[in-house]
């Protein structure tokens, strides 16, 4: 309701009792400069932003109305203990069936929702609101799921194993968020899930981002195609980029770190902007992101103002991401199958991290390493002896699992053992993954065998003398796989 306008103060007698003198010398004005008055403006743009551009109640009260509303903690008992900052577990999901015909042809978006999810993620925002930390939940993580009932048939299930994406399918969003909670006993304050509809507006609101590759990105299933350099995506190529998973041998693994790169970018160009003290923009934002997700009831245009706020703070150094670190790939499981089964120890430590709102990694160490495309931890490598030497196929399948490549451990004798030049064998799909092994084989031959699968092959010759170390090129494989928002931006 507007104020009704104030009525002139009589001139003749003041309407309250003076106040008494002011004891002690009076405060320094503020400087010419920069008049108090401003510094609040600014100060306080986000928390006003909606109200300032002339649609303020009625605007949030619609946005709030548009969110599907879901319902994660209901009942949920022996929860872990809260810690500082808010946690919040974000779900990517298909919701391919709301984009238009012609988008959903030129982005390779055809065949019928899955209505599973495609992305995990737990955002921790630092109690300080500085500090924004992010952990991928691979989607093929091993999980045993607590007790509970299939949502689609409501068959009671003890719990039992599953992929992590698998608990979203037998049991929605709460099933979700407890079995989350289990694995990393983090207490999940909110829920918020997204899908291509959102993901596509929001790029698109922003004016796009831009992402930086040293290689080309080609994946036919989602049509992405990027030469190497500097590009600015817009909503529809941003989902290309994001969804490959085609790319290299890496799979989910390297479409995760291309996640994480993008939202640091996202991150980047939404404070640096001036988007969120621009009300029409933050507006805009706001209605692409909270018009097309489902949210837990707690979660609104407020605590997306909280967020905005937070942000004014952010810097592409404040955000930090990661991923689970995994312990073994291709971890089989009956009724399953092949799952990555965390290094338990290792990912105690990040989720530690986010319980006392700490910092993932503050360590950054230099070593020899030669970098490389792809890190060895992604690239199985099958060991032969192309010689006459006795245990050279053990020797060789050691040393490269030492350094990191993820070998059968069971090495065999070649077809030939007259092999005087080491070979790299493999599908050229898999061309960086080879690029990366041939460097820890100096002197090695690289032999395209078209066909051949993800599985490199190492055929050890005469020439052998030793594994060279090598390491990713993103600086996000350190010991915890840690990066930092300004480490992944083009330079």
């Amino acid at each position: 309701m507007p104020t009704p306008p104030r009525s002139p103060r009589p001139r003749t007698a003041p309407q309250h009792p003076p106040r008494p003198p002011r004891k002690g010398p009076r405060p320094p004005a503020p400087p010419r400069g920069k008049p108090r008055w401003v510094m609040r403006t600014v100060t306080t743009l986000s928390v006003v932003v909606l109200a300032s551009a002339g649609i303020g109640h009625a605007v949030m009260s619609s946005l709030d109305e548009d969110i599907t509303r879901v319902d994660p903690f209901r009942d949920m008992k022996n929860r872990p203990e809260a810690g500082h900052g808010m946690n919040i577990l974000l779900v990517g999901t298909d919701g391919r069936e709301r984009i238009g015909e012609e988008e959903r042809r030129k982005y390779r978006l055809g065949g019928a929702p899955c209505h599973c999810t495609d992305t995990m993620m737990i955002v921790h925002i630092s109690a300080d609101r500085d500090r924004a930390s992010v952990v991928s939940l691979p989607r093929d993580s091993y999980a045993v799921t607590p007790p509970h009932t299939d949502r689609v048939s409501g068959e009671h299930h003890k719990g039992h194993p599953v992929k992590l994406n698998a608990a979203y399918a037998e049991g929605g969003p709460r099933l979700t968020v407890r079995t989350v909670e289990k694995m990393t006993r983090v207490k999940i304050d909110h829920y918020l899930e997204v899908d291509f509809t959102s993901f596509m507006k929001t790029v698109d609101v922003v004016g796009g981002v831009e992402i930086c590759t040293g290689t080309p990105l080609k994946d036919k299933y989602t049509g992405l195609d990027l030469p190497a350099g500097r590009h600015t995506l817009e909503g529809g190529r941003a989902l290309q980029y994001v969804r490959a998973r085609h790319v290299d041998g890496a799979s989910d693994l390297s479409r995760m770190k291309r996640q994480q790169h993008f939202m640091a970018a996202l991150v980047d160009r939404a404070t640096s902007s001036g988007i969120l003290l621009n009300p029409m923009k933050f507006r805009d934002v706001t209605r692409a992101v909270l018009g097309s997700v489902r949210a837990d009831k707690g979660f609104g245009t407020g605590e997306f103002l909280d967020l905005g706020r937070a942000m004014r703070n952010f810097s592409p150094s404040s955000s930090e991401f990661t991923t689970v670190p995994i312990g073994r790939m291709g971890y089989a499981v009956k009724g399953v199958g092949s799952t990555l089964k965390w290094d338990a120890e290792k990912a105690e430590h990040i989720f530690e991290a986010l319980r006392r709102d700490r910092p993932l990694s503050a360590r950054r160490t230099a070593d020899a390493a030669l970098r490389v495309p792809v890190d060895p931890r992604q690239i199985r490598v099958q060991v032969e002896n192309g010689t006459h030497t006795a245990g050279l196929g053990r020797r060789v399948d050691a040393a490269l699992a030492a350094t990191g490549f993820a070998t059968t451990r069971a090495p065999a004798n070649a077809a030939h053992q007259d092999v005087r030049r080491t070979v790299v064998a493999y599908d050229p799909r898999w061309d960086r993954s080879a690029k990366s092994l041939a460097a820890a084989l100096p002197g090695s031959e690289l032999r395209a065998v078209k066909g051949q699968g993800a599985t490199l092959k190492v055929i050890a010759g005469t020439d052998f003398e030793k594994v060279r170390k090598v390491r990713a090129q993103d600086p996000g494989q350190g010991e915890f796989g840690v990066v930092r928002g300004d480490e992944v931006g083009c330079s």
